[in-house]
C-alpha cells in the first residue's frame, strides 16, 4: 500500500514536500512563486518536519556578505583561543540540508552564481519568489537546478497532512532503487517534445521517478513514477506543445516485408509497448501544463518567465547599498556605515599591549580610532539604451522597415547584457514616448512592430526628448547611451513649423546639447546612401556615426556594446 496517493491536482504542494525530503540535494530544489502568508510558511515548515533528524534549514539573508557565506574567521573563539579559529558559512552548514532562500527574484546576480555553483549535490534550496510581474523572477541558473515549481494555487489547493508515514523506509528503498530500462526513454522522449533541451531537467525527473517509487514502496522505477515525473518536473519547463499524432489508421501503401523468426517476432510487440509507455508520459505531462504556460504556448508566446533575465533592483542606490566590496580603514557616518566585525579584528592583535597601558579597563576589548573600519559597497548601475527611431515619411520610404530589424537585433543584445532599453519615436509635429525605460524585450518588440510610418521629421524634437530622457536616467544612477535612427531628413523645427534650414539648425543645437551634456550617443542613417546631414549631426553629438547600409545589425551590436563599455 502506498503510503501516499497520487496527487490532485498534479502539482500537489504535498507530494513535491514528500519527495524533497527523500532527496534534497539530488532534486535539487523547489521554486514557490508566492506572496508571504499564512500558506507558504506552513509550506516551508512542513518540509522542515519531513526532513531526516540533524539535516539543516537554514536561511540566506538579504544582503549576506562573503564571510558568512562561504565562512571565515570566527573572531571571538579567535579573541578566547588566542588564535585564528575558522568558522564554517552557511553553505557548509547546510551541506545535506536545505537553504531557504527569500526574495529569491531579489537575488544579486553574483550571489546567484555562488549558490549554483556550491548547490549541486550538496544541498536543496527552497527559492522564495515573491515578484508580482514577469519581469521580477528567480535567477534562471537557480531555477534549472530546482526540479519542482509551486505557485500560490499549488499551496492552497490542498493541506498537507500533519506527517507522512514511512519517509525513513522510503529513504533506505531510495539508495537501492533500480530503474526500469523505458523510464529514461520515455522522459527523454517527453523533454523534446515539451521544447526541453537541457539534460539538467531530464536528470531531475528520472531522479524523482526515482523518490516517487521509493515513496510508494516499489523496488524500481516504473512507468507511473515517470508519469507523476513528467507531471512535475517536466510540465512547467514546457517551450512548446508536443506535436499532433499522425493518424495511424490508414494502412501504409508499400509495407515492410515481416521479420522471419522468434526474435523479431517477440521485439516488434516490445517495441510498441515502449512507445506506448512514453505516449502514455507524455499524456500525463500534457495534462499537467500550468493554465498561464498553456495559453502563452497556443499563442505561440513561448515559455516566460525563467528564459533569461533579471531580478527587480533598485533604479539607484547609495553608497550604503550594492554589493559588499569588503572594509576599509575609515570614519563610520552617514554614507560609510561600521564594519564591527572588521573593526574587531583590526583592534584584537594589540588587546594584550592596551591593557597593560589601561588597567583601569580589564576584561573590556579597546578600540581606538585607527582600528575603525567601515563597509564599502558597489552600487549598482544599469545601462539604459535610449532608441530614438526616426518614423518621418522619408525614412519610412527608406530604411525604417530594415532599422526595425536592426532595432529588434539590438534590443535583443541589450536584453542578454541585462540592460534597460527605451523607445521613442519623432514624426509629424514632435516625439512621442513608446516605451519607457525596462527590461521587458517583448513589450519593446510589441512597441517597436507597432511603431507607424510617414509624416513630416521634427529631428530636433526627437534629439530633445531622448537627451531629456537620458540626463533622466542619469539622475536616477543609471548609465544612458542614446542610439538616434534617422536619414538626416529634417523638415520640421523646435517651433513645429515646417521649414528645412531652420529645423536643420535646431537639429544642429538640439545635438550640441547632447555633446555639451557629455551623453554617450550613436548615429545610425537609415537613408540608402550615407547622408552628410547626418554624418553632421553625429560629429555635433561626438557620437560615433554608422550609416546603416554598411553596418549590419551584429555591427550595430558591437558599436552599442563599446559605447556602453567606454
Amino acid at each position: 500500500m502506498s503510503p501516499m496517493p497520487p496527487p490532485r491536482p498534479a502539482r500537489s504542494a504535498a507530494v513535491v514536500a514528500a519527495l524533497f525530503s527523500l532527496d534534497p540535494a539530488g532534486l535539487g530544489g523547489i521554486w514557490v512563486r508566492a506572496p508571504f502568508g499564512p500558506a507558504r510558511d506552513g509550506f516551508v515548515e512542513h518540509v522542515r518536519a519531513l526532513l531526516p533528524a540533524g539535516a539543516a534549514m537554514r536561511r540566506v539573508p538579504a544582503g549576506i556578505d562573503d564571510g558568512r557565506l562561504l565562512g571565515g574567521i570566527d573572531l571571538a573563539a579567535s579573541l578566547a583561543a588566542g588564535r585564528r579559529v575558522m568558522a564554517a558559512g552557511l553553505l557548509a552548514e547546510a551541506a545535506g540540508g536545505v537553504l531557504v532562500l527569500p526574495m529569491a527574484e531579489r537575488l544579486d546576480r553574483a550571489l546567484c552564481a555562488r549558490l549554483a555553483q556550491a548547490q549541486e549535490g550538496r544541498f536543496g534550496a527552497i527559492a522564495l519568489d515573491e515578484g508580482i510581474g514577469p519581469e521580477e523572477h528567480l535567477a534562471p541558473a537557480l531555477a534549472d537546478r530546482m526540479a519542482f515549481a509551486l505557485d500560490a494555487a499549488d499551496l492552497l489547493a490542498r493541506r498537507p497532512p500533519a506527517r507522512v508515514r514511512g519517509l525513513g523506509a522510503a529513504r533506505r528503498r531510495l539508495a537501492r532503487m533500480r530503474m526500469d530500462d523505458g523510464v529514461a526513454e520515455a522522459l527523454c522522449h517527453v523533454a523534446a517534445q515539451l521544447g526541453i533541451f537541457s539534460l539538467r531537467p531530464v536528470i531531475l525527473a528520472m531522479r524523482a521517478a526515482r523518490a516517487a517509487a521509493a515513496l510508494a514502496g516499489r523496488r524500481s522505477a516504473g512507468e507511473e513514477d515517470a508519469m507523476l515525473a513528467a507531471q512535475l518536473v517536466l510540465a512547467h519547463r514546457a517551450t512548446r506543445l508536443p506535436a499532433a499524432e499522425e493518424d495511424t489508421d490508414a494502412e501504409p501503401e508499400s509495407a515492410p516485408p515481416p521479420a522471419c523468426g522468434d526474435e523479431a517476432a517477440e521485439a516488434a510487440p516490445s517495441e510498441t509497448e515502449g512507445e506506448q509507455a512514453a505516449d502514455r508520459v507524455l499524456d500525463a505531462a500534457r495534462s499537467a501544463l500550468p493554465p498561464e504556460l498553456l495559453a502563452a504556448l497556443l499563442l505561440g508566446q513561448g515559455r516566460r518567465g525563467t528564459a533569461g533575465g533579471r531580478a527587480a533592483a533598485p533604479a539607484a542606490a547609495t553608497a550604503a547599498h550594492g554589493r559588499p566590496l569588503g572594509a576599509r580603514p575609515g570614519r563610520p557616518g552617514r554614507e560609510h556605515g561600521l564594519a564591527l566585525v572588521e573593526t574587531l579584528r583590526a583592534a584584537a592583535p594589540m588587546q594584550a599591549l592596551r591593557r597593560r597601558e589601561r588597567p583601569d579597563h580589564p576584561g573590556r576589548v579597546i578600540v581606538l580610532g585607527g582600528d575603525f573600519r567601515v563597509r564599502r559597497h558597489q552600487a549598482p548601475v544599469r545601462s539604459v539604451a535610449i532608441f530614438a527611431v526616426d518614423a518621418s515619411g522619408s525614412s519610412a520610404l527608406n530604411r525604417l522597415a530594415e532599422a526595425k530589424g536592426a532595432v529588434q537585433l539590438l534590443l535583443a543584445d541589450c536584453y542578454v547584457r541585462r540592460d534597460q532599453v527605451a523607445l521613442l519615436a519623432f514624426r509629424n509635429r514632435g516625439a512621442e514616448l513608446l516605451l519607457p525605460p525596462t527590461a521587458a524585450l517583448a513589450r519593446a518588440r510589441r512597441s517597436l512592430a507597432a511603431l507607424p510610418g510617414g509624416g513630416a521629421t521634427p529631428l530636433a524634437s526627437g534629439i530633445d526628448a531622448a537627451r531629456d530622457m537620458a540626463l533622466g536616467a542619469r539622475r536616477r544612477g543609471n548609465r544612458p547611451l542614446l542610439v538616434l535612427l534617422t536619414d538626416g531628413g529634417a523638415n520640421i523645427g523646435r517651433d513645429r513649423q515646417p521649414g528645412r534650414a531652420a529645423a536643420a539648425a535646431d537639429a544642429r543645437a538640439a545635438a550640441s546639447a547632447c555633446a555639451a551634456d557629455g551623453i554617450p550617443a550613436l548615429v545610425i542613417d537609415t537613408a540608402p546612401r550615407p547622408n552628410a546631414f547626418a554624418a553632421e549631426l553625429a560629429g555635433a553629438m561626438r557620437a560615433r556615426y554608422l550609416p546603416l547600409p554598411f553596418a549590419d545589425a551584429r555591427a550595430l551590436s558591437r558599436a552599442i556594446r563599446t559605447e556602453q563599455a567606454a
